[in-house]
């Protein structure tokens, strides 16, 4: 389990976030992976984010994990019930994925299948206790199971958000870290400004923060980022650095291994590549890491 011994250790972690296939060929999802197995810690799966219909985290970190990379599955609270996530996160266990990130996942509105309704039978934070309960061999129920799942457990924390205060963002964190949670995941961070409030008032010996830094694909990326995402910080002075940029592609890629490099040096347990689609720009990104 590297990324829990690396974490654990207080050394600094680099995740990678992989989307699996919306279709069945596995190919690219694979190969650009394999790229940088060697630089990963672990390849965060997604579960349908943005409400997107894809193969599924399970499906996909089933398949990394057969070629030997270590995964981080989500699980999330918007397609299924209690039962059908108590089935997943043991089929993870029995399958030999030893990381799980607990999502609430977005509204289906937002994804390609504007018709589909929303499960939600329990929230967030009773997640984390679900997958806390069947690691101590017992399901909701109340069942004792035939052998526990152990997993690392982490989620995802709003830093920086100007819609919710410090403390009850805090307070939330510690509920889900009472409930299991080990590490969290920001919302992509350009600038520690957006979230050095928060930083100043956790132990990060204690509650592992790790910021996501997303790869921006294009100067029209970043403005909407800066105009319409209040969560997410971006300077203006980025904005100005890629639009003088002659590449700028290729400034973007820069940026985002500059910015890894800037968590590590401030003594961030981690860093979370996003690359949305770009996977095959990891090598890139982390050869300048």
């Amino acid at each position: 389990m590297n990324l829990k011994r690396k974490l654990e250790a207080g050394e600094f972690a680099i995740l990678a976030e992989t989307e699996p296939p919306k279709g069945a060929d596995v190919t690219a999802m694979v190969n650009n992976a394999t790229k940088v197995k060697g630089d990963v810690d672990a390849f965060v799966v997604p579960e349908m984010s943005n409400a997107v219909m894809r193969m599924s985290s399970l499906g996909g970190a089933m398949i990394l994990q057969g070629k030997g990379m270590e995964t981080v599955m989500q699980v999330n609270c918007r397609d299924r019930n209690r039962i059908a996530l108590q089935a997943d996160i043991l089929a993870a266990s029995g399958c030999g994925i030893v990381n799980m990130m607990a999502v609430k996942g977005e509204d289906p509105g937002f994804g390609d299948h504007h018709q589909a309704r929303s499960v939600n039978d329990i929230d967030l934070p009773e997640l984390l206790q679900v997958i806390q309960g069947l690691q101590q061999g017992k399901d909701m129920a109340g069942i004792e199971l035939n052998g526990a799942p152990q997993f690392f457990v982490g989620s995802t924390t709003n830093a920086g958000s100007p819609d919710k205060s410090i403390e009850l963002e805090i307070e939330e964190m510690n509920t889900k870290a009472e409930a299991g949670a080990r590490f969290f995941i920001t919302p992509p961070v350009f600038d520690l400004a957006g979230i050095t409030p928060l930083l100043k008032r956790i132990d990060l010996n204690h509650i592992k923060i790790i910021p996501t830094v997303l790869l921006l694909k294009s100067l029209g990326m970043a403005r909407y980022i800066a105009r319409n995402m209040n969560n997410v910080y971006l300077p203006d002075e980025l904005i100005k650095r890629i639009m003088k940029a002659p590449d700028k592609v290729r400034e973007c890629t820069l940026i985002a291994a500059e910015t890894v490099r800037m968590l590590k040096k401030e003594g961030l347990n981690g860093a979370m590549l996003a690359t949305i689609g770009w996977e095959h720009k990891l090598p890139e990104i982390l050869d300048k890491v």
